[in-house]
């Protein structure tokens, strides 16, 4: 006889809360150990929960669309015996809501609640809204959408109105991923049906309060010839939090040192077909870059720490996260664990494999969790440097650059020459309370060392 609580899983470092979107199970309903109970969403990522036992939905304690803290529980499995006796959960809609004639839900029992519990009708939830309500003048609407389809309407230029009038396959005609995904490759191929400037001016309300609405960002709303407001999303809010959180928590200071990558860049140039053909995956810059990090931090084990008040919490794990963009153009960490152990053939199928599903948005949650230190790619960008900020409760970040052609001076055995080489710059933003100048500048330049000296005469 035991319950188990069902915990919200944290999906990444930044990650402090999630949306559910979907109850696959009720009370009542058995479960096994790894079934998926429920789906979630992020402002990064759509995920699926499954259950970590075997047993019977007794209670559900968040109804869909919830907004949920990482670490809650949010249901209770009970397991042995008590499986046999489950608890009606007030917060679950019912499927059966009686109705009257009108069509209006009767209060009399919905979500589980009678008249001599409250006597105040609650309101229809906004799950049961139909999949292509039109849009009220002013732009609200209750419809439903998780943050990652809001992401994606914005990065794609798609107006409230117009995201209205996509159908959803999804519960309550919820719009998918899958749906805007679709929505947009169609969109693109033929042309919008609906021209921006058939949409209805949202004359109604003029300047509207900022963050005063609920249900994600608003139109934008032009005060005059020269300026607009756009309120941020509810994605925009979360980084702008993370990021404010971090300058207040880590006095930041950042190291470069430029690298001369001229032996790396031959050998990827002589070996990559083989290696592809060898091993199945195409080799990148990245696995050479974990491998030179994973290895300057067995120098410098200092490094792989965090702070939790006056002590220092040193990291035996060495667990590489790797910044990766997503369609959306936001960025995801998965991470690495255990970079140090693994060869340049594992950690090659590692960055493939996670940079790959985290574009899909199939990471599971303990992908993108218990990082020690961050690598990110500005090179991608076409960028030479850059300043990044650390990923709490890490305590070191570092930033690779584009890799350029560039007249240096090389050292022959006949004197200095000048050669056309294979540059790149490598930037490390890291926590002045923990990690001094000495330690910092060592490190980066440790990582440097180590791409320099790559063996060019290296087997596959």
């Amino acid at each position: 006889m035991a319950q188990v609580e069902l915990i919200m899983p944290k999906m990444g470092e930044s990650i402090m809360e999630a949306t559910i979107l979907r109850w696959a199970k009720n009370v009542g309903d058995r479960v096994e150990a790894d079934e998926t109970i429920l789906e979630i969403a992020t402002d990064k990522v759509d995920s699926e929960v499954p259950s970590p036992t075997a047993g019977v939905i007794a209670e559900i304690l968040f109804k869909e669309n919830d907004v949920v803290p990482v670490g809650k529980p949010i249901a209770i499995i009970a397991t042995g015996d008590e499986a046999a006796a489950p608890k009606p959960s007030p917060a679950l809609k019912e499927d059966a809501v009686p109705t009257s004639s009108n069509g209006h839900s009767n209060p009399t029992g919905v979500n589980g609640v009678s008249h001599a519990a409250s006597e105040v009708p609650e309101p229809a939830m906004a799950s049961q809204a139909p999949a292509a309500a039109p849009a009220s003048p002013t732009g609200a609407s209750d419809r439903f959408y998780s943050p990652l389809v809001k992401n994606i309407a914005k990065a794609e230029n798609i107006s409230p109105a117009e995201l209205e009038r996509i159908p959803g396959s999804g519960q309550a005609g919820r719009v998918t991923k899958q749906d805007i995904l679709a929505y947009v490759e169609n969109r693109s191929s033929v042309g919008s049906q609906q021209p921006v400037a058939s949409s209805p001016a949202p004359i109604a309300v003029p300047n509207p309060p900022l963050g005063g609405g609920q249900g994600g960002a608003k139109p934008a709303v032009s005060v005059s010839g020269n300026v607009e407001i756009v309120e941020m999303d509810r994605m925009r809010k979360l980084i702008a939090d993370h990021m404010v959180m971090s300058k207040h928590t880590s006095p930041h200071v950042t190291s470069f040192v430029e690298v001369d990558v001229t032996n790396l860049v031959n050998w990827r140039e002589r070996v990559k077909g083989a290696f592809e053909k060898k091993y199945g995956e195409k080799i990148t810059f990245t696995p050479i870059f974990v491998e030179a990090v994973a290895r300057a931090i067995g120098d410098f084990p200092m490094i792989n720490v965090s702070v939790d008040g006056n002590r220092i919490i040193v990291k035996k794990d060495i667990n590489i996260g790797m910044a990766t963009a997503l369609p959306t153009g936001n960025l995801i960490v998965p991470v690495i664990k255990n970079a140090n152990t693994m060869n340049l053939v594992g950690l090659t199928k590692a960055v493939n494999d996670l940079a790959g599903r985290a574009r899909i948005g199939k990471l599971k949650p303990e992908e993108i969790q218990d990082g020690t230190f961050t690598l990110t790619n500005v090179g991608t960008f076409g960028n030479v440097m850059g300043t990044p900020i650390i990923n709490q409760p890490q305590v070191a970040i570092m930033a690779v650059g584009a890799i350029r052609k560039k007249p240096a001076v090389v050292e022959t055995e006949y004197g200095d020459l000048i050669a056309v080489r294979q540059m790149m710059f490598l930037s490390m933003s890291y926590d002045h309370r923990v990690v001094d100048g000495s330690l910092g500048g060592s490190f980066i330049r440790r990582v440097g060392d180590y791409l320099e000296k790559f063996d060019g005469k290296r087997e596959v």
